[in-house]
């Protein structure tokens, strides 16, 4: 039997911490030793959870703006009763991208332990 109501909360913590650059908030829904990554330059490159804690922590939050929230979970993908993988889009100021947020149910929940990301697209000023 799969865990889809926890594991979707997993998945709103996520889009929250993005949302309000809530960097204590990315850190409970990431496993610690979780890597990140993209290939849209056309090279691999690879973050730590740390790294990508302290990018999030440095930015001014769309919450701050009042941007109007638009993320959509896409497609979840079991593995297993406690692996899953999850498609989403979501918009962070100009940029929409889609992740595939690969998670792992542990003692403590559901946590992200592997995300690719890619820009999906940048929103022109006059489109807003």
């Amino acid at each position: 039997m799969h865990d889809q109501s926890n594991l979707l909360n997993a998945v709103q913590h996520y889009f929250d911490a993005l949302y309000f650059c809530d960097t204590n908030m990315l850190n409970t829904v990431f496993h610690e030793s979780s890597s990140l990554f993209d290939a849209d330059n056309g090279t691999l490159f690879v973050e730590s959870i740390q790294s990508f804690s302290n990018d999030v922590g440095g930015r001014t939050s769309p919450a701050s703006n009042n941007q109007v929230r638009d993320e959509h979970v896409l497609m979840i993908d079991w593995l297993s009763p406690i692996s899953a993988t999850v498609k989403v889009r979501l918009r962070a100021h100009q940029n929409v991208f889609v992740d595939h947020l690969g998670f792992v149910k542990t003692d403590s929940g559901w946590k992200i332990v592997s995300k690719i990301w890619h820009l999906e697209r940048v929103i022109d000023a006059a489109d807003v």
